[in-house]
């Protein structure tokens, strides 16, 4: 007969065993934390001695705002920082110094002919944690923007002064400043009423209530509400004055010496400032404490022929596919580039026909072409006619994604669904005349505005059965068996497009566009499966898996 007898020796053993496991698992998340977060290695320069000088294709400047581990509407992700820097690196870009810079405007240095100049701005300790991996296992080069105040303010989110020179130190950072201070002067809200004066903090706080009524607290005189110059000259002069003198003390007080690198804030006016006169109190002081200035945002390459005091950077915004990034470059430097596919085994289910097309877990990333169009036709789906479609839309609310069903080969005889700025619609096109059947704003208040950066989520099913459309957004069924004219078989096809500039907080004028297709599936009326994007079993799994182990780490990275 078994003994239940209690033994002291076995509950030893089981409270060893428990702490061995404990430990086991502790230990394999540290070094899942270390591995996230730190690489050890020395920056090796481009072989200059390779470079022509009988070719000169200027440099593309790329800045980030800041990283983050997950990400939010500002900082960029450390998963999507390094799909895009992967990406640029094995599109053969090397990183450039600011002594190349310098050089090459003052001596004519000839550059690679992929040259990159890659910054960070703000100063953010959390940038500097999370980026520091990524650009030493891509053997990149970048430059670290501050503020000047930020070390007088002893502020924990930014870098200290012993920071920042620990990472000059590593060899893969350079120094530069945004200037003393981000403030911001002459803020009007949404609805016209003036706020004033606002520091970052101010602002952060009544960003949801206002628009791009405001500028930056050197590029204008300070206003009344009725744009008048609270200030005169003078006092506008020694206001501007201040601030350089203030951002020279700190850093020489704190580094020892000006970072040599400038980028003027909210500039992008073809000069110093929004204001004649503040513009040259700015160009003097420029000029004479720094080497160079960004002071411009939206576009990637700068020249031979651009001054080395009005250079441009392009700026990725946190929710953009790499391949919205490299589209950008492409259209501005015109040169070859090699696009991110994916998965290939589901890309080869589909023809590009413009754009282009990333497939990733459960989802297709269709990206536009600048101010065009991105569309994929489904391979084999030529014969389709009754069919059943369902998918979740993520792609930003500004722009337009769509599905044409019983297409022809140029979509000028088909049926689309699409969801463009929020307004869904079904459009019959017939002998490339088109004809909108049905139309809903899905917008609670018709009034609402925009950002270019909010995004989207609507779940999207259709069912087309002869001559009957029925859709149902989000669960709830808002077009019944409309009437259609197109009872032909026809292809499926996807599309993406730029809707318009959009409003946006931010001076961004962006003209590529992602649409984004999760869960996409076809099905015959009987439910006959067609095509599914969706991960399905060992796939599944993993990803599961991948997602549970990224939050438990996402959270000691946080709390520990």
């Amino acid at each position: 007969m078994k003994s239940n007898t209690f033994s002291p020796k076995k509950k030893d053993r089981i409270k060893i065993a428990r702490g061995i496991l404990q430990g086991i698992i502790l230990i394999i998340l540290l070094i899942a934390i270390i591995k996230a977060l730190f690489s050890f290695s020395v920056y090796e320069p481009y072989n200059s001695s390779k470079v022509s000088n009988n070719q000169d294709s200027g440099f593309i400047t790329v800045s980030y705002f800041g990283v983050d581990r997950t990400g939010n509407d500002t900082l960029i992700s450390t998963k999507r920082l390094d799909e895009q820097l992967k990406a640029l690196k094995n599109n053969g870009y090397v990183t450039i110094t600011q002594k190349d810079v310098v050089d090459y405007y003052l001596k004519g240095k000839a550059l690679p002919p992929k040259s990159l100049f890659l910054l960070f701005e703000d100063g953010r300790r959390d940038t500097a944690i999370f980026s520091q991996k990524i650009i030493e296992e891509y053997n990149l080069k970048a430059t670290m923007l501050t503020y000047a105040d930020k070390f007088e303010k002893e502020d924990s989110k930014f870098l200290s002064s012993n920071e920042l020179l620990e990472l000059v130190d590593s060899s893969y950072w350079e120094l530069g400043t945004n200037g003393y201070r981000l403030e911001y002067i002459n803020v009007f809200d949404k609805d016209s009423n003036y706020l004033g004066n606002l520091n970052s903090v101010e602002f952060a706080e009544s960003a949801s209530s206002m628009e791009r009524d405001y500028n930056h607290y050197l590029m204008d005189y300070i206003r009344d509400e009725y744009n008048i110059p609270k200030e005169s000259y003078e006092e506008m002069k020694q206001r501007i004055d201040s601030d350089y003198k203030a951002l020279s003390k700190v850093y020489t007080k704190e580094i020892s010496q000006v970072p040599k690198l400038y980028a003027l804030m909210h500039s992008n006016t073809g000069q110093f400032g929004t204001n004649d006169k503040v513009s040259e109190i700015n160009g003097k002081w420029i000029k004479e404490l720094f080497n160079m200035n960004f002071n411009r945002e939206g576009f990637s390459l700068n020249t031979i022929d651009s001054s080395i005091y009005d250079l441009t950077r392009i700026q990725p915004q946190s929710y953009w596919s790499t391949n919205h990034l490299l589209m950008r470059i492409l259209d501005d430097t015109k040169q070859d580039i090699e696009f991110v596919v994916g998965d290939k085994e589901k890309a080869s289910k589909f023809k590009e026909v413009s754009g282009k097309a990333e497939f990733k877990d459960d989802i297709i990333i269709l990206t536009s072409l600048s101010e065009g169009k991105g569309v994929l036709k489904l391979l084999n789906s030529d014969t389709y006619k009754d069919v059943k479609v369902s998918t979740i839309l993520n792609g930003n609310i500004i722009g337009s994604q769509g599905i044409y069903l019983r297409a022809n080969d140029d979509q000028s005889d088909s049926l689309c669904v699409r969801l463009m700025n929020n307004v869904i619609s079904i459009i019959e096109n017939s002998k490339g005349s088109s004809n909108v059947i049905f139309s809903l704003d899905l917008s609670k208040n018709k009034e609402e505005k925009f950002d270019i950066r909010d995004g989207g989520s609507r779940k999207v099913d259709i069912t087309l059965v002869n001559d009957k459309i029925s859709i149902d957004i989000d669960g709830t069924n808002i077009a019944k068996d409309l009437d259609v004219t197109n009872d032909n078989q026809g292809s499926i096809y996807l599309e993406s497009a730029w809707g318009e500039y959009g409003y946006s907080q931010r001076n961004i004028a962006d003209d590529v566009y992602d649409g984004v297709f999760k869960k996409f599936r076809i099905t015959d009326v009987n439910d006959n499966e067609l095509y599914d994007s969706s991960l399905k079993g060992v796939d599944s799994i993993i990803y599961s898996l991948r997602n549970f182990t990224d939050k438990i780490i996402d959270w000691f990275i946080k709390y520990l």
